[in-house]
């Protein structure tokens, strides 16, 4: 078993606080994604796990053991670092059997784990290669074997697909999220991709400026963000700003925008663009119908984009499915009308920062 309690976990370097109340509960077998933008705290959070940074204040249990104050390698925890940190003048097996050799494991029983790690990984063919000769993926599958080793309880992931090009992502996510099920290991990653976060995680924390601002699965950060920063991180959405009176949003240039919500003064809605429709005609009994002129159209293979701008100065995206017919195609200066039902708003609130 290995679950993991963070409780009131901080770190701070003298005024700057990386990390402050971080309190999450992590279940056995479960995985975990921080995610968040650049300095909001999460490989500071995931690094104090590991025990290579010291809490300001807060504990760590594992399995309900209070590791807080104990060595990286005295929990059982391994990390796979964002650059691989890999040693260059060592082979694939001398690599992954260095963890096992500081741990003073005996050299029969490291060379088997080692064994195991890399079939675990399908590079046992390559044990003598070295990280030179080995590609990007292959790297990175080396650092996961090394760090797989000596049978951890926690598997800690540095933005561990950053350095690797989209189509590999897309593969060795698929890898890793595979080979942590099959093993039952608690797992939180650190990532500020999304993609990476939804296709992944059991479930996701979001934070910014060293707090947790929602943790949940996917869908429920998706459809319902608790603050106008997650619904800005998680997904995209289109912001409209104005003030709230009678379940509608007035906003500056005067439309009247029924929200779902009763709410009142100054604040913002968020809508997903692909539950935006474009039409060409108004839609009879719409409750939000708008007429708008197409202002940038981007081609996504699947989907387009449309960028449409309504009366008073708003601007909305949309996103569309592609049909075969070309000629339906919308273009930059057609006037559209766009429309959407108020239980789809994703999120508005008054006063919303």
């Amino acid at each position: 078993m290995a679950r993991i309690e963070l409780e009131n976990l901080s770190k701070a370097y003298g005024d700057f606080h990386a990390a402050q109340g971080i309190n999450l509960d992590i279940a056995d077998g479960e995985f975990i994604t921080l995610l968040g933008p650049s300095g909001c705290g999460k490989t500071t959070t995931l690094r104090m796990v590991a025990g290579f940074i010291e809490p300001t204040g807060g504990s760590i249990r594992i399995d309900g053991k209070d590791v807080t104050a104990r060595a990286p390698w005295e929990r059982s925890t391994g990390l796979v670092f964002q650059n691989y940190a890999l040693f260059p003048h060592m082979t694939v097996a001398q690599n992954v059997a260095f963890g096992l050799e500081m741990r003073k494991v005996p050299k029969a029983e490291t060379e088997e784990k080692v064994v195991s790690a890399l079939q675990l990984v399908r590079l046992d063919h390559l044990a003598d290669r070295y990280p030179r000769q080995l590609s990007g993926g292959q790297q990175q599958r080396v650092a996961l074997a090394r760090a797989l080793a000596f049978r951890p309880d926690v598997l800690l992931l540095d933005e561990p697909l950053s350095n690797l090009d989209a189509k590999l992502r897309t593969e060795v996510r698929l890898e890793i999220r595979s080979l942590q099920q099959r093993l039952g290991l608690t797992t939180i990653m650190v990532t500020h991709d999304q993609e990476e976060a939804l296709t992944m995680a059991d479930r996701l924390v979001v934070m910014n400026e060293g707090r947790i601002q929602q943790t949940g699965t996917q869908r429920e950060l998706y459809d319902r963000p608790a603050n106008a920063f997650v619904a800005s991180f998680v997904g995209r959405s289109t912001f409209i700003n104005g003030r709230f009176k009678d379940g509608l949003l007035v906003t500056d240039g005067g439309l009247e925008i029924a929200v779902g919500k009763r709410l009142s003064g100054s604040g913002m809605m968020a809508l997903r663009p692909e539950r935006v429709s474009v039409s060409s005609a108004p839609v009879d009994g719409a409750p939000n119908c708008f007429p708008g002129k197409v202002e940038f159209v981007s081609f996504l293979g699947g989907m387009t984009d449309v960028h449409i701008n309504l009366q008073g100065g708003d601007t909305i995206v949309a996103q569309i499915m592609n049909r075969e017919d070309e000629e339906a195609a919308l273009k930059r200066g057609d006037s559209v009308y766009v429309s959407w039902p108020p239980a789809t708003t994703v999120f508005a609130a008054a006063n919303a920062v």
